[in-house]
């Protein structure tokens, strides 16, 4: 026990000559952004939760409505031409002349 109270009062010690030696110096604080390595983050304003959720509610309605409406087009499974039905003529191949 008494060995803690003895770290303790040089800890002290110590803290208190570094405040004298560095009486005369300021911390600059600017708070130009936001350290949370050890403490939460400050809230989101309510406009940002709401536009979050707005963007997000959006963006899941345009892929539920294209999977709806157009799963083709994210499946990617299209319907092929029949090649057999096509004629020389709407493959621009012209006539042969004998």
């Amino acid at each position: 026990m008494l060995g803690n109270l003895k770290v303790f009062k040089s800890v002290l010690a110590t803290e208190k000559a570094i405040q004298l030696l560095n009486g005369g110096t300021k911390l600059i604080n600017r708070k130009s952004h936001v350290v949370s390595y050890r403490s939460a983050p400050p809230p989101h304003s309510k406009a940002t939760r709401i536009g979050a959720v707005a963007v997000g509610g959006a963006m899941w309605w345009w892929v539920i409505w294209h999977l709806w409406h157009e799963p083709d087009h994210i499946t990617g499974e299209f319907d092929y031409p029949n090649a057999a039905k096509w004629s020389n003529f709407h493959l621009g191949i012209p006539r042969d002349e004998k």
